[in-house]
C-alpha cells in the first residue's frame, strides 16, 4: 500500500514509519522535521497547515511552481504512485501543562485538517491514534473496553482536544472511508522519552513518587507491540472501522511495581518516596497552576492528572483488541524489562 504517516519524528511514529518500510509499502510522512526513517518520503510540515497535508496526502515532497520550486524539481520529489491507499494519523501534541490553544491548534484543527485532506484525496483507510485518556473522568478503569471519547469529562487540556480529535476521525466513518481508532496505553520501553526516560531521570535523581499503597493495578504496552498492533490496523480497518480500541499488554501490574523495575532496568535506584494520593493530587493541581503561570517550556514533575494516574486503577479487557487486530503482543513486560536494561547498560 502507499501509506501516509503523520508524526513519524516521534518513537511511535518513525517506528511505523520503519516497520511499514520493511513490510514493502510506499511510505510518505508528514512532521516538522525529518523522520530519520530510511526509505520513506518525508513532506516537512505541520498538520495544522492544510497546504502541507494536502501536499503529503497526494505524495508530493515538496511546494509546487506556484510556492518558487522548479516543476522538474518537484517531479523528482514525488513518490512514486502519487495518493494514498491509507492513512496512519500519529501526529500530536502531548504534553501535561502548556496553552489550552496550542492543544487545540494540533489534536483537534490538526486532525481535522488530516481527516477532510484524506476523505477529499479519497483514501480509503484511515487509523487514528489516542488515547485511553479520553474516556478517564479520574476513577479507577478495571477490566473494562473502550469507553466512548468525552471531552467534557475528561481530564486536562490533552484528554480533552485528544477526545475531540477522536470524536471528529470517528465522524468520518463511512464505507468508502473507513477509521478504525487505536488506544495505546502508558508505552514504554528503549528510546521512549514520554514515560520510560522520565522514570529513569526522576529516579535516579530521588524525586519519582509512588502515591499511596502503589498497589493500583495499571495496564502497559511495551513499544515494538504498540508498533505490530497499528501496522495490523491497517488491514482490520476494512472489517472492523467505526470503532476505538485500547491497547495494551494485557498484563496488568502494580503500578508501585512497575514503577520500581523500570527505574531499575535503567540503572537508577528504587524509588523510596512514599506520597499519600490525596497529598499528590493536591500537589499536583497547586504544580500545574505555577507552571502554567510561569511559562515553564519543560515537562511539570506533577500534574493533577499525573497524580490520578499513580493513585487509581486502570486496565482493560484485551478480548476484542485482540480479536479485531488478530494480533497478540510478542514482547512481555519481563521481555520489556530485559531489553531496556541492556538499552541502558
Amino acid at each position: 500500500m502507499r501509506v501516509l504517516v503523520t508524526g513519524a519524528s516521534g518513537l511511535l511514529g518513525s517506528s511505523v514509519a520503519r516497520a511499514l518500510v520493511a513490510d514493502g509499502h510506499t511510505v510518505t510522512t508528514l512532521q516538522r522535521r525529518p523522520s530519520g526513517v530510511d526509505g520513506a518520503h518525508d513532506v516537512l510540515g505541520s498538520t495544522t497547515d492544510s497546504e502541507a497535508v494536502a501536499r503529503a496526502m497526494a505524495g508530493r515532497a515538496a511546494p509546487g511552481p506556484k510556492a518558487g520550486q522548479d516543476g522538474a524539481a518537484q517531479s523528482a520529489a514525488d513518490v512514486p504512485g502519487a495518493g494514498q491507499d491509507a492513512v496512519v494519523h500519529l501526529a500530536a501534541k502531548v504534553s501535561m501543562a502548556g496553552d489550552p490553544a496550542d492543544f487545540d491548534r494540533v489534536n483537534i484543527d490538526g486532525t481535522r485538517n488530516v481527516v477532510t485532506a484524506a476523505r477529499e484525496a479519497g483514501v480509503p483507510r484511515f487509523v487514528h491514534i489516542s488515547s485511553p485518556s479520553v474516556a478517564h473522568a479520574g476513577t479507577s478503569i478495571v477490566g473494562e473496553g473502550a469507553g466512548p471519547a468525552d471531552p467534557q469529562r475528561a481530564r486536562g487540556d490533552y484528554a480533552r482536544t485528544k477526545a475531540a480529535g477522536e470524536l471528529i476521525a470517528l465522524g468520518a466513518d463511512a464505507d468508502d472511508f473507513r477509521v478504525l481508532v487505536l488506544r495505546p496505553h502508558l508505552m514504554w520501553g528503549p528510546g521512549d522519552a514520554q514515560l520510560t526516560e522520565r522514570i529513569i531521570d526522576r529516579a535516579k535523581a530521588g524525586s519519582l513518587p509512588i502515591l499511596g499503597s502503589g498497589a493500583m493495578l495499571v495496564d502497559t504496552l511495551f513499544v515494538t507491540n504498540a508498533v505490530d498492533a497499528i501496522v495490523a490496523g491497517l488491514t482490520a480497518v476494512d472489517q472492523a472501522h467505526g470503532q476505538s480500541l485500547v491497547v495494551t499488554n494485557g498484563q496488568p501490574r502494580p503500578i508501585g511495581e512497575l514503577l520500581r523495575r523500570i527505574a531499575l532496568a535503567g540503572g537508577a535506584a528504587e524509588p523510596r518516596l512514599r506520597v499519600p494520593a490525596a497529598v499528590g493530587r493536591a500537589a499536583g493541581t497547586a504544580v500545574e497552576r505555577v507552571w502554567n503561570l510561569s511559562e515553564h517550556d519543560d515537562e511539570p514533575p506533577l500534574t493533577h492528572f499525573l497524580a490520578e494516574q499513580l493513585s487509581t486503577a486502570h486496565w482493560f479487557d484485551q478480548r476484542r483488541t485482540r480479536e479485531v487486530l488478530d494480533w497478540t503482543p510478542a514482547v512481555s513486560i519481563e521481555q520489556g524489562l530485559e531489553l531496556v536494561a541492556r538499552a541502558y547498560a
